[in-house]
């Protein structure tokens, strides 16, 4: 392993280390929320918060929403650590620093990540204020987070087909239903962004079987595979993808949208966060 690799193994060690240190707290469920999804922990037991600054390597988040911090508790009877916010892309990080808090998550020790995001609804079907559990992805981001220098004696080719945990997903729109939330399970197209996409492109990726559409999520979903991790996924649908529509989109829209939607999200978080244990 070169020196740089090192490095980064290192720093992964040390965040992980900073955690461990700070809680005697030890879930196997981990949270990643995304943009507008950070109030919907208010149900939380809070025992310990750190900001990212405070944990070596951690990218710091750039875009409205994403608060920027590590909480440990309890929701409900479960032990759960979660991020308010993450890094993205096209922020100028590189994939291995969008990826690094999944790394230090899984050396934490937890064993189940759920992922959340905002995202524009590309299946007519589907209407602002939806959900949906990701079912599978497309990666159009133009690189992949397994890319370069392998890392920790970890798998170098990743096996993908069922990345998304079934019984994970039935459990989140279970969930849902019962908070009066109208569920879908679909197919997320990820790109690199910060541009919304321009309707020729969203009819593209309609034929290319993309049900929604957003910026985040996937990279961190096949570092998590790569880990040994079970892997759920939740997009909040809060616009209309370019050309199923004739407004513009504005990303207040999008959070605006997450915030109408949290305390219904709060009570579908604590209900899978209580029962997900009944799937392994």
């Amino acid at each position: 392993m070169s020196a740089k690799n090192n490095r980064f193994s290192g720093e992964v060690e040390k965040a992980a280390a900073v955690l461990r240190h700070a809680t005697s707290l030890r879930p196997t469920l981990g949270l990643i929320l995304g943009s507008g999804f950070g109030g919907a922990l208010a149900r939380m037991e809070v025992v310990r918060e750190i900001p990212f600054a405070k944990l070596p390597g951690f990218p710091n988040p750039g875009v409205a929403g994403h608060a920027g911090r590590v909480v440990v508790g309890k929701l409900g009877s479960t032990s759960l650590i979660a991020l308010l916010g993450r890094a993205h892309f096209y922020e100028g990080h590189t994939m291995q620093q969008v990826t690094f808090p999944v790394r230090v998550l899984a050396a934490f020790g937890i064993q189940t990540l759920l992922l959340t995001n905002a995202a524009g609804a590309i299946n007519p079907k589907y209407c602002p204020g939806d959900f949906m559990a990701l079912s599978d992805h497309i990666n159009f981001m133009g690189v992949n987070p397994l890319g370069g220098p392998i890392e920790f004696g970890l798998a170098r080719f990743v096996d993908l087909s069922g990345l998304y945990d079934a019984r994970l997903r039935r459990l989140l729109i279970q969930s849902g239903r019962k908070t009066g939330l109208k569920m879908h399970e679909g197919v997320y197209l990820a790109v690199s962004g910060p541009s919304y996409e321009t309707p020729a492109e969203i009819r593209a990726f309609r034929r290319l079987g993309a049900d929604a559409v957003g910026m985040s999520t996937v990279p961190e979903a096949m570092v998590a595979r790569q880990e040994g991790l079970r892997v759920a996924a939740l997009s909040c649908l809060t616009n209309l993808a370019a050309g199923v529509r004739r407004t513009s989109i504005s990303h207040d829209e999008v959070l605006s949208m997450g915030r109408r939607q949290q305390d219904k999200v709060g009570g579908m978080l604590e209900s899978f966060a209580m029962n997900y244990g009944t799937t392994e």
